[in-house]
């Protein structure tokens, strides 16, 4: 199921910058094609931002998850409920993995759709 998750993501972004980048070249006027360029990269950069504000939310699910390893040594309350309380911190962590694999892919394909709208909008 992790798989066809980053599979689904790879696709989307694939699409995405197949618009892009048909919808750019069949542009034939430069005045049109660079305000298409334009609106493509306030929505890429849209999204970067939200990936990049992924990123900040990540590290602090990473510092509950280093907390909560460290309070399941602690607490005493049995073996029954330390390795259900293991399990679910290491549920949580394999999520934030995934997760940042996904923005990870998110922001490569967002790199390269901005690259391809400053290259539409420099050359004539």
């Amino acid at each position: 199921m992790k798989f066809l998750g980053f599979a689904y993501r790879f696709v989307s972004n694939f699409v995405f910058l197949a618009l892009v980048y048909y919808s750019l070249n069949f542009m034939e006027k430069y005045q049109q094609r660079a305000i298409v360029a334009g609106l493509f990269l306030v929505y890429a950069a849209m999204r970067a931002a939200t990936a990049f504000r992924t990123f900040h939310f990540f590290q602090r699910v990473e510092r509950l998850e280093l907390e909560a390893r460290r309070l399941t040594g602690l607490a005493g309350e049995g073996p029954a409920s330390n390795a259900s309380r293991k399990q679910v911190v290491s549920d949580v962590s394999a999520l934030r993995r995934d997760g940042e694999m996904k923005s990870y892919i998110d922001l490569l394909f967002l790199s390269v759709v901005i690259l391809l709208c400053i290259t539409k909008i420099v050359t004539d």
